[in-house]
């Protein structure tokens, strides 16, 4: 690879830039083979294929492309037949890779293992992120964690030997930031099981938060469905600087379009600001595009995401990158869906919030917002890291703060945690002293998981019902996300800002302007942050948390003990009768906002994701009922009486109820996690009970139900739903109203 690069760049010197095409010519491609991780030297980085489908896509099309279609429709299926329509089509696609999380993982490989297929179709990684609390410090936590899920980590580790699956170990770190720095790379194509999967769009990758049914699909080698997104362009001018971050651009956008603005899109950044921002500040950016609803974000390539990539071992990705840079950026005069402008030169500090992450304040207003509408000032804790910023500069920039407190004698007056984003983080930070700092100045740092983010908080502070404030850099703050606790006030911001704010202990703390109290009581101002990009020494990688599959698995066993509350193997669907839906019974009109929070909240459900009985009981239990606008409360009409919404399907499910029911909708969030990862605003789902007279279906099967008049399509079955619903009997599907 060494020898073909040194050769390409001879030939620029002497051709220029139109040499690209004749050094990926058939005299050089076969030296041009790139592994896609080092963990699959096997397994290669397919540009070849992306250019010809682009080229194919490009001459049907006849008009310049977005970088979201490029990487998009360079995965299609079939490029020359595809019916290609912004907002309207579906696309059949090829990705490249899957990514799991250890909580939806589970249902996943119980589904892929009922396929009865011997090794996955694609590389895929399952990781230990989501079952970890915090509740004392990283070690002790971790170690608990190993304990009380043992049954589980067993389950996943042999299921992955067993079916060529990579396995991270808890305390590996965060499922996006091990892919940021294992996995991403400019022009893949990734979907994985978790909403914020688009972290990975910092390094220019489509990566896409699905259900597990669409990843046993791509794992079982199945064309992928999306619906063929629309894109809105973000076009930056200026540069980050001062206290301004790369989390206030997408804090910015999140106030203009919403947490429903993004639905069915992905948001595509480019301008001449994209330079100012580094390549895990992308990332940053993307990942919370979840919170808008976006199918995904990109960033295009460029010297950041370069640079990123060679710290990261990945030189040669780097460098093949380089010679396909005009696919891996959008087309001059390429058109968007929608277009918003962002001076970076202008955008001030923001902190959103609270109860919803499109709920926009800058800095220097929330205060007074506080005060008018009597959110709790006081900052009772401040929580840095997560999936969303846990990056080296992260932690540099939030670092820097610190140590100008602790320069002054000031501790935070807040409890203060900090979350690692990987092994390889926490590593790092420890050895180049800011761990030191933000424990000195009164963090305790956590184990390189989820933790508080997803709930995984045993929090002892407070009371439940008690009114609080609490700011984070995480991304969500929904009602009782992070503390079960649905009186807590969740504000998120930057890193930096909640060091700020819980070094001052309140709302109403704006650095660019307010002054502290040092010890000796003099008064000071905090200097705008500073953090390195990425270490001058390299990273340090830590411990080797890695198990690689073997590679052949088919002499392993996984076991799954009949008696487990945490594991329970999968029986097929019933084969649907061929009859129309008719006489369904109202189980739930939703009203409002209705997330995956509210369908199935993490925090202490998680420990049930791979055991259909029991997560059942999670089923949309924080939905609100339209009936009666009240939280997991609605009429048995068998009875007439008023329970909880598992309870009242558990009786019809007894009952055996002739007929079907009905669970309206009206979902105004990124459902990649909800239906056949397409990214739309849909009106009604229909539940039905099968015939059980009949033979049975795969569960990750796709087919249509009712006349072709109706067209109700019932798609393949994602995690939240298919667990739930078909536990009590009944099955999914939906059409648009």
């Amino acid at each position: 690879m060494a020898t073909y690069c040194l050769t390409a760049a001879r030939l620029q010197l002497v051709l220029g830039n139109g040499a690209r095409r004749l050094h990926i010519s058939a005299a050089y491609r076969a030296n041009a083979k790139v592994s896609m991780s080092r963990f699959e030297p096997t397994s290669f980085i397919n540009y070849e294929r992306l250019q010809s489908n682009i080229d194919i896509v490009r001459s049907r099309l006849n008009r310049p492309l977005t970088l979201s279609e490029k990487i998009v429709y360079g995965h299609l299926d079939d490029p020359k037949n595809q019916e290609i329509d912004r907002g309207r089509t579906y696309l059949r696609l090829r990705p490249d890779r899957v990514a799991m999380q250890d909580a939806t993982a589970q249902m996943a490989m119980l589904q892929f293992i009922s396929s009865g297929l011997p090794r996955v179709a694609v590389p895929s990684t399952i990781h230990c992120d989501h079952l970890i609390e915090a509740q004392t410090g990283g070690e002790k936590d971790l170690a608990r964690a190993k304990e009380i899920n043992e049954e589980v980590y067993n389950f996943l580790s042999s299921a992955g030997a067993k079916y060529g699956v990579g396995f991270w170990k808890p305390g590996s770190g965060i499922i996006h930031q091990i892919i940021l720095e294992n996995y991403a790379y400019p022009g893949v194509m990734l979907i994985g099981t978790d909403s914020h999967t688009p972290n990975g769009g910092g390094l220019g990758s489509i990566c896409i938060g699905v259900g597990g049914a669409d990843a046993v699909d791509v794992m079982a080698g199945i064309a992928w469905e999306l619906k063929c997104p629309k894109v809105i362009g973000v076009k930056l001018t200026g540069s980050l600087s001062g206290w301004t971050s790369p989390k206030d651009v997408i804090l910015k956008v999140a106030g203009i379009l919403t947490v429903k603005g993004g639905t069915g899109a992905i948001v595509e950044y480019h301008g001449p600001g994209v330079d100012s921002i580094s390549c895990t500040g992308m990332a940053t950016i993307c990942n919370m595009g979840a919170e808008i609803g976006a199918t995904t974000s990109v960033f295009p390539y460029n010297h950041r995401m370069k640079t990123y990539l060679e710290k990261t071992g990945r030189g040669d990705i780097a460098a093949v990158a380089d010679q396909y840079a005009d696919l891996l950026v959008p087309d001059e005069g390429c058109e968007y869906d929608e277009l918003i402008e962002l001076n970076l030169d202008e955008l001030k500090p923001h902190i959103n919030g609270p109860f919803t992450p499109d709920l926009a304040h800058p800095v220097s207003e929330i205060g007074a917002a506080a005060e008018k509408y009597g959110w709790p000032m006081e900052v009772k804790v401040g929580l840095i890291g997560s999936c969303t910023n846990s990056s080296y500069e992260d932690m540099g920039r939030a670092a820097s703060v610190a140590k100008q407190a602790l320069d002054k004698g000031l501790k935070c007056k807040a409890i203060f945690t900090v979350t690692p984003g990987s092994e390889q983080i926490r590593a790092t930070i420890e050895r180049d002293g800011y761990s030191k700092i933000l424990g000195d100045v009164g963090g305790v740092v956590l184990a390189n998981a989820c933790g508080p983010c997803i709930g995984q908080w045993d929090r002892q502070d407070v009371k439940k019902g008690d009114k609080n404030t609490i700011v984070t850099s995480f991304n969500r703050n929904f009602t009782a996300r992070n503390d079960a606790n649905p009186a807590t006030h969740c504000f998120v911001t930057s890193p930096e800002i909640v060091t700020a704010m819980a070094i001052a202990g309140t709302l109403n703390f704006d650095p660019e302007t307010d002054y502290l109290t040092a010890a000796n009581g003099e008064k000071f101002m905090l200097d705008p942050p500073y953090g390195d990009e990425l270490p001058a020494k390299d990273f340090d990688p830590g411990q080797d948390t890695y198990q690689h599959p073997p590679p052949d698995g088919i002499s392993l066993k996984v076991d799954v003990s009949p008696k487990s509350n945490r594991l329970q193997l999968l029986t097929p669907f019933d084969k649907w009768s061929g009859g129309d839906l008719e006489d369904m019974r109202i189980l739930i009109k939703v009203k409002g906002k209705c997330t995956t929070d509210h369908i199935s909240a993490a925090g202490p459900w998680l420990k049930f994701r791979g055991h259909l009985d029991n997560i059942s009981n999670n089923m949309l239990i924080g939905a609100v009922n339209s009936e009666n606008e009240a939280i997991n409360t609605l009429k048995n009409y068998l009875t007439g009486e008023y329970d909880g919404v598992p309870d009242v399907a558990r009786h019809y499910k007894v009952r055996e109820i002739e007929g079907n029911l009905v669970i309206g909708l009206k979902l105004i969030f990124n459902e990649t996690l909800l239906i056949s990862s397409v990214s739309l605003t849909f009106s009604i789902l229909i539940i039905k009970k099968w015939d059980s007279q009949t033979s049975s279906h795969s569960p990750t099967s796709a087919f249509y139900l009712c006349s072709e008049q109706n067209r109700v399509r019932l798609v393949s079955l994602t995690f939240l739903f298919w667990s739930f619903f078909t536990h009590y009997g009944i099955t999914m599907s939906f059409f648009t109203v």
